[in-house]
């Protein structure tokens, strides 16, 4: 009796909160998730359900067990569903006509709860996890009891559009245009929903790491600006679209309800943020942010490691419940991918618009857009990283270098950056002697450059050949037998020049040839720098 009693204390002692506690043994580095202090290996409390960890003496200052509260929500809404579940039959051809609308919806509660607690989701809760990987979401087996029956009682009229419509399948057109609907508003809960996590992590981005950095390591202004390039504007755009959405949101919520919401048209704010100036803003700032952000991450971890003061701040800020999954680099990361989800969104609601044609038009055409927004981003992108390559071979270009052209005119490092990199690598130059030099090549808008490192420095190579060659009148050519290999011939002055370069692979090679040759054909179309 006594052995009962005590075990029954104990098993009590364990639960709190809905929590069911067990003793574990854990690191000095690890954290109590209800005051955030390191625990000891003698007092440490794990609740297996939510995965929490904590002092023995926080057990009660810790909330309510989420895990349990679900999983008791959903025990009630299968007891709830079992309910009806005498009066729903299977379907079958005979039995069409006579089944009543409560096989389809047994009440307008639980109509209600079913279809439109989905689009209660829409609330936007900051702590809930969206993947836009799976951005519609699929039904499993911890889908509601409930409605996994209807969708299996329907699996036919899912194909709706396929056959002959008449009065027999007039309760199936109804949860059709049910089921499609609650889908679309998934949809565009979801496209608000993700938007207000990027606003969210902007502003985490600048109300914490960037006025952080300012105040209280008291960085220079300098500095935090490349640690945070043009976060301002990304946070004016983002919070405008998002100030429409939630207005749209807003206008068309259901009467007496402050959730549920039905959204007909949403066209009109897609085309005015991605076309006009707005596009142009987006385009503009997500170029710079994109072509700057390894460098702000490269700067962030020499200052980090070097500054005691930038290593208590992260500290600090990261032990708080707002910062355990958006750390500098991951919030870093977050902005850079955000304008790459828009299509993949898009392109899901227009697939759910086809009802509405003037409405899947709008969103047609707002998906056209976006994918051009996203192609020129990209191409800045890569402009600007090669105009920031460019600008860092310059730095370790000698100043006193100068390279002696056909012509007899002197080429000088500054003349460089008159110009633009299309394409940059390292080569093979084979000599008279038949021997291999590496080289380091730049092709520019209008001339090539063969460069050599000397004690981390580039200097002009100074071989048999001039250094710069026009691309006037410059022939490209693979070399017979050697796949790697290939052929500069240069014809501007006479005698023609050739020279005889090899690559490190074939396809190193073709990818060379193929550029030089579209800068060959270019440069006869356009004006070009006088050598």
């Amino acid at each position: 009796m006594r052995e009962r009693e005590r075990e029954a204390r104990e098993r009590e002692a364990r639960y709190s909160n809905g929590h069911l506690f067990t003793s574990l043994t854990v690191s000095s580095t690890t954290l109590c998730s209800a005051c955030n202090k390191s625990i000891t290996a003698k007092e440490a409390l794990s609740c297996p359900t939510c995965n929490v960890t904590i002092h023995n003496r926080c057990r009660d200052a810790l909330p309510n067990c989420v895990k349990m509260k679900q999983r008791q929500q959903k025990l009630a809404l299968m007891r709830n569903s079992s309910a009806y579940g005498g009066t729903v039959t299977l379907r079958n051809k005979t039995h069409l006509k006579e089944r009543p609308s409560s096989a389809i919806y047994p009440s307008d509660s639980l109509r209600q709860s079913l279809l439109g607690s989905r689009r209660g989701r829409s609330s936007l809760l900051l702590s809930k996890s969206v993947s836009t990987n799976n951005i519609a979401g699929t039904l499993s087996d911890d889908s509601p009891l409930g409605l996994r029956r209807i969708l299996s009682q329907s699996t036919d009229s899912l194909n709706f559009r396929s056959r002959t419509m008449s009065m027999e399948s007039l309760n199936d057109e109804v949860l059709y245009r049910c089921l499609v609907t609650s889908h679309c508003m998934d949809l565009l809960s979801e496209l608000i929903q993700t938007e207000l996590h990027h606003v969210r992590t902007l502003r985490i981005m600048d109300g914490v790491f960037r006025r952080g950095m300012l105040e209280e390591v008291q960085l220079e202004p300098g500095v935090v600006h490349a640690l945070f390039p043009c976060l301002e504007r990304l946070l004016t755009l983002h919070t405008n679209f998002l100030n429409q959405l939630l207005d749209r949101r807003q206008q068309c919520l259901h009467p007496s309800s402050a959730h549920n919401f039905t959204i007909y048209h949403i066209s009109d704010i897609l085309l005015h943020q991605f076309s006009g100036q707005c596009a142009d803003e987006m385009r503009k700032t997500y170029a710079e942010f994109c072509s700057r952000h390894l460098k702000a991450v490269k700067l962030y971890k020499e200052l980090l490691a070097r500054d005691k003061r930038l290593q208590y701040f992260i500290r600090r800020v990261s032990r708080g419940p707002l910062l355990r999954r958006h750390g500098f680099q991951e919030c870093i990361l977050l902005v850079t991918q955000r304008i790459t989800k828009y299509p993949v969104l898009v392109q899901r609601i227009l697939d759910n618009t086809k009802d509405n044609a003037e409405e899947a038009a709008g969103v047609a055409q707002a998906l056209v857009l976006i994918r051009e927004l996203l192609c020129s981003v990209d191409q800045q992108v890569l402009e600007l990283e090669r105009t920031q390559r460019l600008q860092e071979i310059r730095s370790r270009l000698d100043s006193r270098a100068e390279a002696k052209l056909r012509s007899g005119a002197l080429f000088r490092p500054p003349e460089l950056l008159r110009r633009q990199l299309i394409h940059e690598g390292t080569l093979l130059w084979k000599t008279p002697g038949s021997r291999l030099k590496d080289v380091q090549v730049l092709l520019m808008t209008d001339i090539l450059v063969f460069l050599q490192e000397k004690d981390q420095r580039y200097v002009f190579a100074s071989l048999d050949k001039s250094a710069v060659v026009s691309l006037q009148k410059l022939l490209v050519r693979d070399i017979a037998n050697q796949e790697r290999g290939l052929f500069l011939i240069s014809s501007e002055f006479s005698p023609p020049e050739m020279y005889e370069l090899h690559a490190a692979s074939k396809e190193d090679r073709n990818t060379w040839i193929r550029h030089i040759s579209q800068a060959v054909c270019r440069v006869l179309q356009t004006c070009t720098f006088p050598l």
